[in-house]
């Protein structure tokens, strides 16, 4: 099974680019962040595309802001659109859906941005990632979640610490929410296969920072053990974020069992020039 995990920063912007990589990567399931359109529209813009290549669809989105989806080829179950008692701000957002797709539990997520540490929205962020946590705690042994948290796991995922203190993304608070999902068993795959590498999946589209490499590994994959214990190859497909309008993130490829495209190295194709640094915000 190859699964992926994709924030799009708009399907309808990014539909020239979705779907001629869904040929070409041919991943089994795909999580989607960052939709921006309401269910009715998403399956409107891509509901016949996707069908005629096979993929089943969970939606959950709102008119302009947020959204999630998973697509998949190996069957749709037993979804759940957002957390099942989780806070809003005020109401919930469409932020998380989850299916069961191939004897996998997969949760699509969207991490709250937290904007200013100390905010509402931060605290608001940190009370989304434990009613996440809570909602995996509850749930089958064999899951995945996949998708934007916008959290930094570790300063090896930053290409300047230094830039980023006193920012959201990268607070010991948040990096404790993140780090309770660890406790349950999940564990970051990417990271996992390539402990040491530069590894960025997210770039501001400002100031040249993609091509200088001046990035942030906020997209993650995170595996129960068992499922883990299946991945054959993990990384980054950094050619998607070039060309003409793409997103600011890369998509994330797991491959489970086999490997189409062997031990592809962490980063597809690997980065074109060497970071500097210089400053940047967190994305907002």
């Amino acid at each position: 099974m190859r699964l992926a995990t994709w924030n799009v920063n708009s399907v309808k912007q990014r539909v020239p680019r979705l779907l001629p990589w869904l040929d070409e990567r041919r991943p089994d399931v795909v999580c989607l962040q960052e939709t921006k359109l309401a269910d009715e529209a998403f399956l409107a813009l891509l509901g016949a595309e996707l069908a005629e290549r096979g993929y089943e669809v969970a939606v959950h989105g709102q008119v302009q802001w947020n959204g999630v989806a998973i697509l998949s080829r190996v069957g749709v179950e037993d979804v759940t659109a957002g957390l099942p008692g989780g806070p809003g701000f005020p109401e919930q957002e469409a932020r998380a859906v989850s299916a069961t797709c191939g004897g996998l539990r997969v949760h699509s997520v969207y991490v709250p941005n937290g904007r200013e540490v100390g905010s509402d929205h931060y605290r608001y962020k940190l009370e989304w990632l434990a009613a996440l946590r809570d909602v995996v705690a509850d749930g089958p042994e064999d899951v995945v979640v996949c998708g934007d948290v916008n959290i930094a796991p570790a300063d090896a995922d930053l290409f300047d610490p230094a830039v980023f203190v006193g920012h959201t993304h990268v607070t010991d608070e948040e990096r404790a929410a993140l780090g309770a999902l660890h406790d349950l068993g999940l564990r970051d795959v990417v990271r996992d296969r390539w402990p040491d590498e530069r590894i960025y999946t997210y770039w501001d589209y400002r100031a040249g920072m993609f091509h200088r490499d001046l990035g942030m590994r906020i997209d993650l994959v995170l595996a129960s053990g068992n499922v883990a214990g299946r991945v054959e190859a993990a990384w980054v497909d950094r050619q998607a974020r070039k060309g003409t309008s793409p997103s600011d993130h890369a998509p994330v490829v797991v491959d489970l069992d086999e490997a189409p495209d062997g031990n592809a190295g962490p980063v597809v194709p690997p980065p074109s020039a060497p970071r500097t640094r210089k400053a940047v915000r967190p994305p907002r």
